[in-house]
């Protein structure tokens, strides 16, 4: 208690120091509040350039997965992994349970009354999928065995970060004399935060309560939007959609380079609706795929297997028995993108491996140029919390020097040295204090300032702020201790006779 109350005095004697000299504190303070605001500000930037860089590489879908429902694919090019036919468990594109002189991948479904059979096809055999209820049902490309429930399980695994469930089909829109036949997908709210590179130039996406309750609501795509109002902005006008009448709620445009709205894109050149919606217009309960991104690009290829296995085991696939869903990544899908079918099912069958490589070499590359720049930017910054440092030693051992007087006093009145230490100790340590606290305010301005004016990618966090107050105390300790020790150590005889 009594070591408390020595170190209120301190304070208060501190305090009423700095005050007789309000402009020599003033001066100091503000070199500390340049130097804490230039390490806050370059901090941000340094944190928000990597947000960015990260944020461009999920835009482009580097950390995307689709689990496709069914399992087949002739003709279509969909990126490979539909393209690799009946998959085992294991990842092979054959079956064990297969012959490879029958060529498994070439199937041909018949349906009869026992059900449907699988055997060797000829060239001119249109394929499909394997035999599952809902196979045969044309134009859907998708069995009937993923469900809402699957996404909800998919959710709860270990690095993924979101994940949508979603039915698509064709669809004819008439808006006067323009018609125009695109892509219409009931996809959950959730979709914007997987795509990354979207943004609303008008109007906004549905919401939960519109998925909840299968609203007739619809979100055009940015083309398709262009092709029926043109520039115009669409929002609260109506369309038509497979008989029912549509609300427009927004317009998704692309906030990327990496990705700009094209025809035949498949997600500016569509429409979207509430999966709930989809299912109610599709007299369907179950999903053509689910969309999944990761928290991090270097977890696809783990989240991916780990989602093969979960599936099986959800769709309660034995050990012979080949998958009745396809997941492949997005990379997987751009490196097979333009390839023959064939050609496509056997490189890709065996690029885990180089997909793997490809990915965590970008992540490391991400990582060490981000590193890099917040390195540069704050040893820069520091340079500044240096010099503050040295003007706070130096305003100190001005005022020990100009104290003399003063302190000779307090000692021959009974005050010890380490009481003398404390209380220019305190005053260094207000100093750089109230300079640091000054100095997180000016760089919080700035930083949303140039976020905004210039349009640069900026973050405050709570972490950096924090960083920011300890090293401005830090340095108040560090460079107030020696002119404080100079000051405790002033005989009281001498200081009595200095003028």
């Amino acid at each position: 208690m009594e070591r408390l109350t020595h170190l209120r005095h301190s304070l208060g004697i501190a305090i009423r120091a700095l005050r007789k000299n309000r402009l020599q504190t003033a001066l100091t303070m503000t070199g500390m509040t340049i130097g804490v605001a230039t390490v806050l500000t370059m901090i941000a930037l340094g944190t928000g350039a990597e947000n960015s860089i990260q944020d461009q590489v999920r835009a482009a879908g580097m950390n995307l997965i689709l689990v496709n429902a069914g399992n087949w694919g002739r003709g279509e090019d969909s990126g490979g992994a539909s393209m690799s036919s009946l998959r085992a468990p294991q990842g092979h594109i054959i079956p064990a349970a297969y012959s490879p002189q029958q060529k498994p991948h070439l199937l041909r479904v018949q349906q009869n009354d026992g059900g449907v059979s699988i055997g060797p096809s000829d060239n001119n055999t249109p394929m499909i999928k394997w035999g599952r209820p809902g196979d045969l049902k044309p134009g859907r490309g998708a069995a009937t065995t993923l469900t809402l429930d699957d996404v909800d399980a998919i959710r709860k695994v270990k690095g993924v970060q979101y994940a949508s469930g979603g039915i698509h089909d064709n669809a004819r829109i008439t808006v006067g004399q323009t018609t125009i036949l695109t892509r219409m997908h009931g996809d959950d709210s959730t979709l914007p935060k997987i795509r990354r590179a979207w943004t609303f130039p008008f109007g906004h996406f549905y919401s939960e309560r519109d998925e909840k309750n299968s609203a007739n609501i619809v979100v055009l795509g940015q083309f398709v939007s262009n092709a029926l109002f043109g520039q115009a902005n669409p929002t609260g006008k109506q369309i038509e959609l497979k008989g029912e009448t549509f609300t427009i709620a927004g317009v998704i445009g692309s906030s990327t380079w990496m990705i700009r709205p094209a025809a035949n894109d498949d997600q500016f050149d569509a429409v979207y609706v509430p999966v709930t919606t989809m299912m109610r217009l599709m007299h369907q309960n179950y999903l053509s795929t689910v969309t999944v991104t990761t928290e991090s690009t270097g977890e696809v290829n783990r989240v991916a297997t780990t989602l093969t296995a979960l599936m099986r085991d959800r769709h309660s696939i034995g050990a012979d028995i080949p998958d009745d869903f396809t997941v492949r990544t997005q990379a997987h899908s751009s490196m097979a993108h333009g390839l023959r079918p064939d050609l496509a099912s056997a490189v890709m069958g065996n690029a885990a491996g180089l997909e793997k490589v490809t990915l965590e070499q970008l992540g490391k590359t991400l990582d060490q140029a981000s590193a890099t720049m917040t390195a540069l930017l704050t040893s820069i910054a520091a340079v500044s919390l240096i010099v503050g440092g040295i003007g706070v030693m130096n305003i100190m051992l001005l005022s020990v020097s100009q104290r003399t007087r003063e302190i000779g006093i307090r000692r021959a009145i009974g005050a010890r040295a380490h009481e003398v230490l404390t209380q220019f100790l305190l005053e260094a340590t207000t100093l750089s204090l109230g300079g640091g606290l000054l100095g997180i305010l000016i760089g919080v301005a700035v930083s949303a300032t140039i976020a905004k004016n210039a349009q640069w990618s900026t973050k405050i966090s709570i972490p950096a702020v924090a960083v920011s107050f300890g090293v401005s105390v830090a340095i108040g300790v560090f460079f107030g201790y020696y002119p404080a020790r100079k000051a405790s150590q002033i005989v009281p005889i001498n200081a009595l006779r200095f003028e």
